[in-house]
């Protein structure tokens, strides 16, 4: 995947349009844990739907006492474009009606999913089938079980590459969003960069095996840029602390070392919960 497209519609690229537009908010989005702020941004006759998180918003994590949430949602963004993937909708840290707060293009999605295009299902424990890949059994009431999969998909599968970087303790099904045109999102990144390893992640199917040659190259292109004088560190400098940063560099060299996907570490739960 390519970094992100410039919105249709819109000659603005989305970041420049997100960091400096008028932002109005619209109404809440109840379902988030903190406040979450569903608004449009409008910039020199272009607007378009956003998320406004502020910090003021956010509810303290005892295991995460540093930075706030804003803040690794901008970094996991600036990781993504890194790679090349553009697997992060557009996200910068700005000040919004409520404070500073980290500000991501809405990502609509379609009313239906194209055919074949599921990424997570309920199969039969004994054949789960081509294309699919095991996460664990999962009770499905009046005492039966099914196998829950995710779907054997390249897309997922780059990531969950990002996700062993940025070290995200919380990638559940609901987090997985597809843009018409197939393209796909993963959004919700606040819980990531703990300097302890606290992967939490339903895209555990390729635990184990080697990393693909584009997530090697991905991974390389994220080693030259983290270096003290790299682009990206310049950028995730101001938005998590020295000991995250030196941790992020470690995880890319311990991947690019092993050359596979990592294994759940036993010392942290390795599903979500809930999953989806």
């Amino acid at each position: 995947m390519s970094a992100p497209e410039r919105i249709p519609a819109l000659s603005l690229p989305p970041a420049e349009l997100l960091a400096r537009g008028e932002l109005t908010v619209r109404g809440r989005i109840p379902e988030a844990s903190n406040a979450a702020l569903y608004c449009t941004v409008a910039l020199d006759g272009q607007e378009a739907a956003c998320v406004y998180k502020p910090v003021a918003g956010e509810r303290p994590l005892w295991d995460f006492p540093d930075g706030n949430l804003a803040r690794r949602e901008v970094a996991a963004y600036e990781v993504s474009e890194a790679t090349g993937w553009g697997l992060v909708p557009p996200t910068v840290l700005r000040e919004g009606p409520h404070g500073e707060g980290m500000c991501q293009l809405w990502i609509e999605q379609p009313r239906e999913p194209e055919p074949g295009g599921e990424l997570l299902a309920l199969v039969d424990p004994e054949n789960p089938g081509p294309g699919w890949k095991e996460i664990g059994l999962a009770e499905v009431g009046e005492g039966r079980t099914a196998l829950l999969v995710h779907a054997d998909d390249p897309r997922l599968r780059r990531l969950a590459v990002l996700d062993a970087v940025i070290n995200n303790a919380d990638r559940k099904g609901g987090h997985l969003l597809t843009a018409p045109g197939g393209r796909l999102y993963g959004i919700d990144h606040g819980v990531t960069f703990h300097t302890d390893d606290k992967l939490r992640t339903l895209l555990w199917g390729w635990a184990g095996e080697p990393l693909p040659q584009e997530a090697l190259e991905a991974l390389r292109r994220l080693a030259a840029a983290l270096a003290d004088d790299g682009p990206l560190t310049a950028r995730l400098a101001p938005l998590i602390t020295a000991a995250e940063l030196d941790a992020t560099r470690a995880r890319v060299a311990a991947l690019l070392d092993t050359g596979i996907h990592p294994e759940p570490g036993g010392e942290w739960p390795a599903l979500p919960w809930p999953p989806i």
